[in-house]
């Protein structure tokens, strides 16, 4: 039977759920924004030979960790090209620098040739990668947190603030201190899944050609303009069977469900009066603001161009003793852009890049992953369907667009819609595609 479905939110999880339900549903997809995409934000920069599409969010992917992407983007005809993937850490600033893309970039600065703390960090990364392993197939990490397991495992301070902490707060764009609350299993799994624990056989990355926006485009392309609503949602309220969605414009719209394609905090601030049980898992989530610039400023890169890789740590000590950082993508090597001039994407950059030289500013929110939250992220299932409002987000996993993915074709899956053709090998015919 066809329902009347609205989907609060138009990241992937958003706009994933309102394409798979409308095959069968009559779907309205409401955006606060004035653009649809989420994270899925590409910028068209003005050149001589016209606009040039740049990613500041949703950049890169791989075919082993993200199947269901691979497939959506296949049946959605959204080509896809090799991607270069590396590493640089830039601390001091200047004082050390390193990437790891090659023996030469490793030891670009000559110095760490001699230099027993990056010796140690070296010795110690291989000592991790072997332990992490070891207690993947044991069992045996125990709940402890990052900050835990490595004391417990005696690594040093060189490994942990000059490779792991900036690898891991690059990867999930917070704060190096909040790393050390991020569950040590799941740091680990999610490292060796990506073949973050070899030296070699690493996974091979791609980024959409034309820039990530030309997804967005095909799904809206399919899913119809008039089924867009952009107005901000201001309260979700189950009345008897339907959902009441009240609006920033003052009105009221109803449907038989609701699907919450959005952040869990915002999902929970949308519902009228949530349950205790409601309440204590989506309160659980906490998230990062981190503002994002796209410029030009080579300023917030390391000191070496022969360090330069396609992600970026930057550190330095500030004068109260705290630590800060900041991690800038080199868009032209992830996206493979034409031209002389280096596009760059940084996150909470030591310092504003110069006024001429930026492109474009924003503000994204990423989960911040404690014990908490992994806890109540077993616990989701439970609020699903209850009082008739459904939830997806990339909270449901490790915060990235596979996990967001998933959690919408679970929440189709929910409401009867058949999706075998996208999550299994063996049926990859889309029926109502065929």
């Amino acid at each position: 039977m066809s329902e009347r479905i609205a989907v609060i939110g138009s990241g992937i999880a958003g706009l994933a759920s309102a394409w798979l339900l409308a095959r069968q549903h009559q779907v309205t997809l409401i955006e606060a924004n004035d653009y649809i995409g989420g994270h899925t934000h590409t910028i068209e920069v003005p050149t001589a030979d016209g606009p040039l599409p740049v990613d500041t969010g949703f950049i890169v992917f791989n075919e082993p960790n993200y199947p269901l992407l691979t497939r959506l983007f296949r049946r959605l005809g959204v080509a896809s090209r090799e991607s270069t993937m590396s590493f640089s850490a830039s601390i001091g600033p200047g004082r050390l620098e390193y990437s790891g893309d090659t023996l030469n970039t490793l030891f670009a600065q000559r110095g760490n040739l001699l230099s027993p703390g990056f010796l140690r960090m070296l010795r110690d990364m291989l000592r991790f990668n072997r332990r992490c392993k070891a207690l993947l197939a044991d069992g045996g990490f125990d709940g402890l947190s990052l900050g835990d397991f490595l004391q417990r495992q005696g690594l040093g301070t060189e490994f942990q603030h000059h490779y792991l902490l900036p690898m891991a707060a690059a990867i999930w764009s917070c704060p190096t201190g909040t790393m050390m609350d991020f569950p040590a299993e799941s740091l680990a799994r999610f490292f060796n899944n990506h073949g973050l624990l070899n030296i070699l056989r690493r996974p091979e990355w791609r980024t959409v050609v034309g820039g990530s926006h030309s997804y967005v485009k095909r799904i809206l392309s399919d899913l119809g303009e008039q089924h867009v609503l952009f107005d901000a949602a201001q309260q979700v309220r189950t009345r008897g069977d339907e959902v009441e969605v009240r609006l920033g414009s003052g009105a009221e719209r109803r449907f038989d469900r609701v699907v919450l394609a959005c952040h869990a905090d915002q999902a929970l601030a949308l519902l009228e009066r949530p349950d205790d049980d409601t309440a204590r898992l989506l309160g659980a989530f906490r998230y990062q603001t981190n503002r994002t610039w796209l410029h030009t400023d080579a300023q917030l890169m390391p000191r070496r161009r022969a360090v330069w890789a396609s992600w970026n740590y930057l550190a330095e000590q500030r004068q109260d003793g705290e630590r800060a950082v900041s991690v800038t993508y080199w868009m032209n090597r992830l996206q493979g852009l034409p031209g002389t001039t280096d596009y760059l994407v940084s996150l909470n950059p030591l310092q504003e890049p110069e006024p001429e030289r930026v492109i474009a500013a924003m503000d994204y929110e990423h989960p911040v992953f404690d014990q908490a939250a992994m806890d109540a992220q077993r616990q989701l299932h439970r609020l699903q369907g209850r009082d008739r409002v459904h939830y997806c987000g990339s909270y449901f996993g490790y915060g990235f667009h596979e996990d967001a993915l998933k959690s919408a074709v679970d929440v189709a899956d929910q409401l009867g819609i058949d999706t075998r053709w996208l999550t299994t090998n063996t049926a990859d015919t889309d029926p109502t595609h065929a």
